[in-house]
């Protein structure tokens, strides 16, 4: 069993920057691929970004790469996601999630455990 707690959410201008940190529970944080999701109101929940726990290899979404960076840290069982030149668009409730599978997926259901989430609003 895993618990995820995100948090760094807020309230930002356009253009501007935030930092999503997802703290983990337990000593088994490495091997799991971690995932950053979102969901804006009225929308269906969208992948943003993934790390493998293999080699730490990066995937994002089309619409936040190049803006937005996500990295871990296993020796504090924290992920996070770096997001930069945020757009209004990027309004949502952004997730971490959690995978024991090998390789990544961009499904929601390719992931076991969730956090709570965390709003973020980018003001125009």
């Amino acid at each position: 069993q895993v618990q995820l707690v995100e948090s760094g959410g807020g309230l930002v201008q356009a253009g501007g920057s935030l930092r999503l940190s997802c703290a983990a529970s337990g000593r088994t944080f490495r091997s799991y691929t971690m995932g950053w999701f979102r969901q804006a109101p009225g929308k269906e929940r969208e992948f943003v970004a993934a790390i493998t726990r293999s080699d730490g290899t990066t995937y994002y979404a089309d619409s936040v790469k190049g803006r937005f960076t996500i990295s871990r840290d296993n020796a504090k069982n924290t992920v996070y996601l770096q997001m930069n030149s945020l757009k209004t668009g990027d309004t949502a409730v952004y997730y971490c999630a959690a995978r024991r599978d090998l390789g990544y997926s961009r499904a929601g259901v390719g992931y076991d455990y969730w956090g709570q989430g965390t709003q973020v609003t980018v003001s125009s």
